[in-house]
């Protein structure tokens, strides 16, 4: 199997000091908010060990979490909840997410690079940046915050509503939540709009607090694997 070729470090024609980093966390699990975060990093004040958050440690990443919110010149957090995902769409969610983690920035940003293939419709200068959380310090700064952010939420939920694994896959469509996911029902935080979601509730409704374990055989639709992308 070929391996994907390594892309270049990114050079920006900005070179000033406003330049946020934005990325997004949460697109493609069935529970909970698409979690995205800004940050125009300080470069007097370097934070080495910056990268993919998904590449990291968890204890890494946690460490480098407090140093961002420590160290940065800015950061802020942009979120949409479940209820938003449902009525406009995981794509136009996202967006929405990006743009309210900029906003919400207490200095304003002179440019903005975004991690993938597109931007949001803004009216800050940008440019998207392929791989952007490997390439881009600031960039990979936001993908830390929103990550820890969003896997603490889920650690939250999953004392909220036991039984669904949420700790450890952190809402994921794996075999684990989607057993539960049938077995429990759909809790008022999944996306309703996404088919697993719809189809649990169809079958069996939502959900109720978890009874004595019974040892008995699960039935849930075979298809719930197949790609939809």
């Amino acid at each position: 199997m070929a391996r994907a070729p390594v892309l270049p470090p990114f050079e920006c024609a900005y070179q000033g000091r406003l330049l946020a980093g934005v990325d997004e966390v949460g697109r493609g699990p069935l529970i909970g908010a698409v979690v995205t975060a800004a940050v125009i990093l300080d470069p007097d004040r370097p934070i080495p060990g910056l990268a993919d958050s998904k590449k990291l440690t968890e204890k890494k990443r946690n460490a480098l979490y407090d140093q961002i919110i420590e160290h940065a010149t800015v950061w802020s957090l942009g979120r949409c909840e479940a209820h938003e995902i449902d009525q406009i769409n995981i794509y136009q969610a996202t967006m929405i997410a990006m743009e309210r983690a900029v906003a919400g920035l207490g200095v304003a940003p002179e440019y903005v690079l975004v991690d993938g293939n597109k931007c949001p419709k803004w009216h800050w200068p940008s440019e998207p940046v392929v791989k952007g959380d490997s390439r881009v310090a600031a960039i990979s700064a936001a993908s830390i915050l929103a990550k820890v952010t969003r896997d603490r939420e889920m650690e939250e939920m999953e004392l909220k509503y036991p039984g669904f694994g949420l700790a450890k896959h952190k809402g994921y469509p794996t075999p684990v939540h989607l057993e539960a996911l049938f077995r429990l029902g759909a809790t008022p935080e999944h996306r309703k709009s996404f088919r697993p979601v719809q189809e649990a509730i169809e079958q069996v409704g939502f959900f109720k607090s978890p009874g004595p374990l019974i040892e008995e055989p699960l039935h849930y639709a075979t298809d719930l694997f197949e790609n939809n992308d």
